[in-house]
């Protein structure tokens, strides 16, 4: 059966996540049940990574093989025929090689994290950022930021549930920026640990309200502790922006 690469873009807010689970609805299951509606088979999607409930993507990146040789635009229209009125969309859909595996053979994983910080409540991004009304200094977060770019044991970052055989992370970078009322993270790995975005964005908050000093994160980092880190950010904050294979 020929293999599909897609790249999809979704609004996590009323999924249970990524990967399919008995306690509700996930984007796995919702494509899962598209390409059964399109080709009558059960069909197994593999996405390259499995964002939490709440989390949001831009370019998540799956593979699935399809018993039919159609053009991956017709590929693409009909998932997305199916997958209506979910806010889950196939941007794009590519014929690749049986080698290919989303997960396994990507080689960096991109995340934005969103932080609405301004006085005013939300009303358009209330499930798209993270409201913080106190004034942060981004300059100072940005700064602290840098001691974790390279390769770290991030145990001080990671879920108490996370999965990973070892907590050692290479961050190839990570930034923090204000645009107008937002302040974006934007930070880039081969892979990462289970909340670990969430959980630097968390601690570099506290810098930004002036609860941490700059040299508070080298130092939880070096502790490798998580009781030593921030708290964990919240989900809707955080997104996907894409997964880069070695022939892009």
């Amino acid at each position: 059966m020929p293999r599909y690469k897609l790249t999809i873009e979704y609004d996590g807010t009323n999924f249970v996540g990524w990967q399919r689970q008995d306690n509700g609805l996930s984007i796995q299951g919702a494509i899962e049940s598209a390409a059964k509606g399109y080709c009558q088979i059960d069909a197994l999607v593999q996405g390259a990574g499995r964002t939490d409930s709440g989390v949001h993507s831009l370019g998540q990146v799956a593979h699935v093989d399809l018993p039919r040789h159609d053009p991956p635009d017709i590929v693409a229209k009909a998932l997305n025929a199916h997958l209506r009125p979910h806010p889950i969309v196939v941007v794009k859909a590519e014929l690749v090689g049986d080698d290919f595996h989303a997960r396994f053979s990507a080689i960096e994983r991109g995340y934005e994290y969103r932080i609405q910080n301004r006085r005013a409540r939300p009303a358009l991004e209330m499930n798209r950022a993270w409201w913080v009304s106190a004034r942060l200094d981004v300059d100072a977060m940005h700064r602290a930021a840098q001691c974790l770019v390279g390769r770290h044991d991030f145990s001080t970052f990671r879920a108490a549930v996370c999965q990973s055989s070892s907590p050692v992370k290479t961050l190839t970078e990570i930034s923090v920026a204000r645009h107008e009322d937002f302040v974006v993270l934007t930070t880039k790995a081969r892979s990462f640990l289970h909340h670990q975005v969430r959980n630097i964005v968390g601690t570099l908050k506290l810098v930004g309200e002036g609860k941490w000093r700059e040299d508070d994160v080298p130092k939880a980092l070096a502790a490798c502790d998580r009781t030593a880190g921030g708290p964990t950010a919240p989900s809707h904050g955080l997104y996907l922006t894409h997964v880069r294979y070695p022939d892009a």
